[in-house]
């Protein structure tokens, strides 16, 4: 009889086979990555006046100087054919030295996780062309550090420990011993710092060069993980080809323990080592350290595990003497800005914090008083860029509206005037000493282009990149339309449209939603972006996006709604829009799919496991499925410890909601993703499997968290299109 129940539960939740393609769609090629991608320009390597800065050549094999006005070459700092004692054939990065006449430069670089990777490294001095290896002793290097003089540099080596070469007497000391993998790691980050706190480096030099500070990670406690590597067709690993390996690493998921973290000093006179006591209890998390303008004043960011707390300690290295600075405390957990994005000056510091209800910038003096609010008002300030001389600060912030990006300058009487249009998305960088700045701005019928202006008088000086080709590759590509929709609730979502190019008011159209959903984030902005909706659309769909309760951009209230909860509330508002849309008379309200990646794939299978989901069909790529399966920091910030919050956990977790899954679901995902582990998928099939429901499923060979390379992208919105195909025409 058991048997029997299942089988029907089974048949009842089949779905007919389909005669859908079962090949990549050609025709999407030229709307997915890496085809759809405008050019980008970094933040070149400036000269500390700012009239000129370095850049690598387009054949990498030369690094020149340009004068930054004119964009004109004006020499050759290094030529790869032109080097004595050592030759290299080209170069991939480069850094300048702070005294100006070395160059560190980079080549076979290695990626590790999302931001770090280990490189051959070589020092130029510019003056004699000599060149040789930054150690003799590892072939890879992590995170090379200059002295504030240039005469020395600190890495990390592949024993986890940190090395110090000095470059007038060629020699290479050992700072740190007892490093060892998956046990100990100094200077450079474990993974879930690297991962949630945007970080890949743990030292600071002193403005003196005699000291150098340092994080030291002891993971030794820290759970491990492992997944399963194969042999693969996208870049082959031929050593599993009978066999497959694993891939092992240190990653604490919530509730269990993190690295123990402590900061050190290194003398470098006396080549002597000390822990530097933090005086303050129940300390987690130290995600910054870094000297501010005086070799006595180590500034060091400490957190509780609930991320609620910040304290800043002002920390003098060698009487190991430490006093409190600033303390930032919430209900909620505190914007990651407040201490991933702090600014030293020489007499004061800058942070960034939502104490209002809004994040603005406040300037404190390194006696821990506030001396300027910088700004203020119903808007996020989402970057601080600094002052000039003149005593006017420069920020990016929502001020023209949430979908918006604006670049302000705040003079000192307190006037805010912005710098670039009220409507778009702009973010800029600024020379050294102000003089100049680029601005990046686009919308979303413009690619971006990239502007030099003198800051003095915010003129134009030169268009750096206009992406006119890009522009007119996509001139005839669908638009999006910003709407608002208005639920019951009385809430107000931020959305946009994509409709096709021959849209007819009088037809009904399928819809797919698309959504990231996830705290602080945004999808709704007013800035470029081509992707697989525009081609969507071009084959008959409405594309819809929406940012639900707990996204960015519109103040704490509507952010930290979803504290201790997540899943809940952004649910609600992704069923309401949907509901929107099908009572709209151009949209067929029993032909709408929702879709999204990483988070935007666990509030995918949140949407659809209601008993009333108003949706047809479900793509979730790399979805969380239990926030128990998930690292410490992020799922922590937003949900607390399992042991804490039981019932958040359980409630917010598709796997424990298959029951009401009732509409068919793919699952994509890279069975070698590091941060949302194949694990999340394998669970949540098998939990489908034990109440007789079934989904489609398709994986992605050694494939990380992007899943990227070898035409994977195209791949997988291929398959999802296909699937939508099946379901909602």
């Amino acid at each position: 009889m058991k048997k029997l129940l299942t089988y029907l539960l089974m048949a009842a939740f089949a779905y007919p086979a389909t005669s859908a393609n079962i090949s990549n769609d050609p025709g999407l090629a030229p709307y997915v990555y890496p085809e759809n991608s405008a050019k980008k320009l970094d933040k070149p390597a400036y000269l500390p006046d700012g009239l000129t800065y370095l850049a690598l050549s387009d054949d990498g094999k030369r690094v020149v100087k340009f004068d930054t006005r004119t964009g004109k070459e004006v020499e050759t700092v290094m030529d790869v054919t032109n080097t004595r004692e050592v030759t290299i054939s080209s170069i991939e990065s480069f850094q300048l030295s702070p005294d100006g006449k070395k160059l560190l430069v980079g080549r076979e670089s290695k990626p590790i996780y999302r931001r770090s990777s280990m490189a051959k490294f070589y020092v130029y001095e510019i003056r004699t062309r000599l060149l040789h290896p930054l150690s003799e002793k590892f072939e890879y290097q992590r995170e090379p550090l200059f002295s504030p003089d240039g005469r020395m540099i600190a890495f990390v080596g592949s024993d986890n420990n940190i090395h110090l070469h000095k470059i007038d007497y060629g020699t290479e000391v050992d700072v740190t011993t007892d490093g060892k993998i998956d046990a100990v790691i100094n200077g450079v980050p474990d993974w879930v710092y690297e991962e949630e706190f945007t970080t890949s480096s743990s030292m600071s030099w002193s403005p003196d060069n005699l000291t150098l500070c340092y994080i030291k990670y002891n993971e030794s406690e820290v759970p491990a993980y492992s997944f399963t590597m194969y042999e693969g067709t996208c870049e082959p690993m031929t050593q599993y080809a009978l066999y497959p390996g694993k891939f092992t690493y240190k990653y604490p998921v919530a509730g269990e323990p993190n690295s123990k973290v402590s900061v050190h000093s290194y003398d470098v006179d006396n080549r002597k080592t000390k822990n530097l006591d933090i005086p303050a209890p129940n300390v987690e998390y130290i995600p910054r350290i870094a000297y501010a303008g005086s070799p006595d004043r180590l500034i060091v960011a400490t957190l509780n595990r609930a991320q609620t707390r910040m304290e800043l300690f002002s920390m003098n290295p060698r009487s190991n003497v430490a006093k409190s600075l600033l303390v930032e405390e919430e209900k909620a957990w505190l914007e990651p800005c407040t201490y991933e994005n702090l600014t030293f000056n020489a007499d004061n510091f800058v942070v960034l914090s939502a104490r209002s209800g809004y994040v603005h910038a406040y300037q404190y003096t390194y006696a821990g008083a506030l001396t300027r609010t910088i700004t203020k008002g119903d808007f996020d300030v989402l970057a601080y860029y600094g002052s000039d001389a003149r005593g006017n600060h420069y920020v990016q912030s929502t001020a023209t509206g949430a979908i918006n990006r604006v670049v302000s300058r705040i003079d000192i009487k307190g006037v805010m005037t912005n710098i670039t249009p009220d409507n778009g998305s702009a973010s800029a960088w600024f020379t050294p000493t102000k003089n100049f700045y680029v601005v990046n701005y686009s919308n979303a019928k413009q690619p971006p282009v990239y502007t030099l202006r003198t800051t003095a008088d915010n003129k134009d000086v030169r268009v750096l990149e206009d992406n006119k080709a890009v522009a007119g590759k996509y001139a005839s590509a669908p638009k999006r339309e910003f709407i608002t929709v208005n639920t019951n609730e009385g809430n107000s979502i931020n959305a946009y449209m994509v409709k096709p190019a021959n849209f007819d008011s009088s037809r009904r159209y399928p819809v797919i939603m698309t959504q990231y959903s996830g705290p602080g984030s945004q999808q709704v902005l007013d800035t470029w972006a081509i992707d697989w909706m525009q081609y969507a659309a071009m084959q008959g769909y409405i594309v819809i996006c929406a940012d639900g309760r707990g996204t960015g951009g519109r103040g704490r209230a509507w952010e930290t709604v979803v504290y201790k909860n997540l899943g809940y509330y952004e649910t609600i508002d992704q069923q309401a829009v949907a509901r929107w849309a099908a009572s709209q008379p151009y949209i067929d309200g029993s032909k709408i799919g929702i879709c999204g990646w990483s988070y935007g794939g666990y509030e995918t299978l949140m949407c659809v496991s209601t008993p009333s989901t108003p949706f047809a069909a479900a793509v979730a790529i790399a979805p969380v499925t239990d926030w128990r399966y998930y690292d410490t920091i992020y799922a922590e910030r937003y949900m607390l410890t399992p042991q804490e919050n039981e019932d958040g956990y359980n409630s917010s977790a598709p796997i424990s909601a298959v029951r009401n899954l009732s509409v068919p679901l793919l699952m994509v995902h890279g069975t070698a993703d590091d941060n949302v582990h194949f694990m999340n998928t394998v669970q949540y099939t098998s939990a489908l499997q034990s109440t007789g429901k079934w989904c489609d499923l398709f994986i992605y060979p050694n494939m990380n968290h992007s899943i990227y390379g070898c035409g994977a992208r195209l791949s997988v919105y291929s398959r999802m299109l296909a699937y939508f195909n099946s379901h909602l025409r």
